[in-house]
C-alpha cells in the first residue's frame, strides 16, 4: 500500500514516515500544499494523511480541489492529521470530505489502525482478512497462514502478497506493484519484484503466484 504524507513539520513528518515505513508501508512524503497536488496527480497513492497547516495553501482548500476532480482521484481516502482540535474544524474538515480526522499529538499505533481500517473500507468491506483458497493473510495481525499454519514473510513480501491478494485473479505489471511497495526515496532494483516473487513462490508453493507473460503476475487459489 503506498500513501502520501502531506506534513511541513519536518520532526512529525519523518516519525510519520519512519512509523508508517515499519507498518509496511510505503510512504511518500511532501512538505507543501503544491507539492501534494502534484504527487497525487500520479494517482498511485491508497490514501493520503493531511496536516491542515501547510505553508502555501490551507489543507481544507486541497482536500475541497481534491474531492471536486472527475476522476477517481475525487475518491481516495484522507486522514487529516492535525493539531486544529476546535469542534468546528473538526466538522469542517469531515464536511470538506475527509474519511477520518486525528488530533496531534496522536498515538502511532492508533494512526496505523486508522489507516488500515480506511484502505479495509475502500476496498469494500471491513474485515482484515484476505483470503485466496487455503491462504490467509491478515492485514491488521501482519500475519500469513498456509492451510492453516504460519508462513513467516519479509516485510516487502507481505507487502508484495496483499497486494496480489487484494485483487485476486487480476494480473498486475512490474511497475504495479513497484509503484505500491516502493515510496521515492527508495531505491528499486531492476530485478527487485522478481527476487521478492522469487521467495514467496519458495514459501508458497511454485504455482501460487503465476507470471502472465508480458503483461505481470496473479495470484493463483
Amino acid at each position: 500500500m503506498r500513501l502520501l504524507l502531506i506534513e511541513d513539520d519536518p520532526m512529525i513528518g519523518r516519525a510519520m514516515r519512519q512509523g508508517l515505513g515499519d507498518a509496511g508501508f510505503a510512504v511518500d512524503w511532501v512538505e507543501s500544499g503544491r507539492a501534494a497536488e502534484l504527487a497525487l496527480a500520479n494517482g498511485v497513492y491508497d490514501l493520503a494523511l493531511l496536516d491542515l497547516g501547510l505553508p502555501d495553501t490551507d489543507g481544507i482548500h486541497l482536500l475541497r480541489a481534491l474531492r471536486a476532480q472527475h476522476s477517481e482521484l475525487a475518491k481516495l481516502p484522507v486522514l487529516i492529521a492535525t493539531a486544529r482540535d476546535a469542534v468546528a474544524d473538526r466538522i469542517t474538515g469531515l464536511n470538506a470530505g475527509a474519511d477520518d480526522y486525528v488530533l496531534k499529538p496522536f498515538d502511532l499505533d492508533e494512526l496505523i489502525a486508522r489507516v488500515r481500517a480506511l484502505l479495509r473500507r475502500r476496498g469494500g468491506g471491513a474485515s482484515p482478512l484476505l483470503e485466496c483458497g487455503n491462504l490467509a493473510l491478515d492485514t491488521v495481525r501482519r500475519e500469513v497462514r498456509l492451510d492453516q499454519q504460519p508462513i513467516a514473510l519479509s516485510p516487502r513480501e507481505f507487502a508484495l502478497l496483499e497486494a496480489l491478494m487484494q485483487r485476486p485473479g487480476a494480473v498486475l505489471s512490474r511497475e504495479q506493484l513497484e509503484d505500491t511497495i516502493y515510496g521515492w526515496e527508495q531505491e528499486v532494483g531492476s530485478n527487485a519484484i522478481e527476487v521478492h516473487l522469487h521467495h514467496l513462490r519458495r514459501k508458497l508453493g511454485v504455482d501460487r503466484i503465476r507470471n502472465v507473460r508480458g503483461v505481470g503476475y496473479k495470484v493463483i487459489p
